[in-house]
C-alpha cells in the first residue's frame, strides 16, 4: 500500500506553528512549556553538532537544539534574527529548548492527517510522524519524543 495515501488520526487538536528554513513545522501545544526570546546558550564541549548548549531558565538547565540542523535543514536561508525564538518543550517532565527562526499561529488539526511524503531518508529518530495541508503547503507535525532525542523507555513510563 503507498504510504503517501495513508491518514493517521491524532488525539492532540492544538498545535503550535513555527519555521525552520522557510518550511512550517508543529508540535502539540500540549507539549510547549513556553517560548523564550533567542539568548545566550553555553556550549557544551564534545556535543552533538545539534545541541547549540545549554540556557539557564528560572533554576533549570535546559539543553537547547538547532532545530535547522537537528531536521538536516539548510543553514543558508537568511532570517530575520529578531524572530529567533526557543520552544521550550516539555515531555515527561524533561525540558528541551528547540532554536526555530519565527513563532507562527496555532493550528487546529482536527484529527486527519496524511502520512510523511514517500522518498524522505528513513532515520529511525525521524521526528516528522504527519503532515496536514495548510495554506498552499502543508505543515509537519513532530513527534516531541524523539524531536528532543529522548529515551523510549520514556513512553512506558506512567
Amino acid at each position: 500500500m503507498n504510504q503517501a495515501h495513508l491518514a493517521t488520526t491524532t488525539t492532540e487538536r492544538s498545535w503550535l506553528i513555527f519555521y525552520l528554513a522557510s518550511q512550517a513545522y508543529a508540535v502539540p501545544l500540549t507539549q510547549v512549556s513556553e517560548v523564550i526570546r533567542d539568548g545566550e546558550v553555553t556550549p557544551v564541549p564534545g556535543a552533538a553538532a545539534d545541541l547549540l548548549g545549554i540556557h539557564h531558565l528560572r533554576g533549570r538547565i535546559v539543553p537547547v537544539l538547532d532545530g535547522r540542523l537537528r531536521l538536516g535543514l539548510s543553514g543558508d536561508v537568511v532570517v530575520d534574527v529578531a524572530g529567533t525564538r526557543i520552544v521550550v518543550l516539555s515531555y515527561r517532565g524533561h525540558l528541551v529548548g528547540l532554536r526555530v527562526d519565527a513563532v507562527g499561529d496555532l493550528l487546529d488539526v482536527g484529527g486527519q492527517t496524511e502520512a510523511p511524503p514517500p522518498g524522505r531518508a528513513v532515520r529511525s529518530d525521524d521526528p516528522v510522524k504527519a503532515v496536514v495541508p495548510w495554506r498552499d503547503g502543508f505543515v509537519a507535525l513532530l513527534d516531541v519524543r524523539r524531536m528532543c532525542r529522548l529515551s523510549e523507555e520514556l513512553e512506558l513510563v506512567a
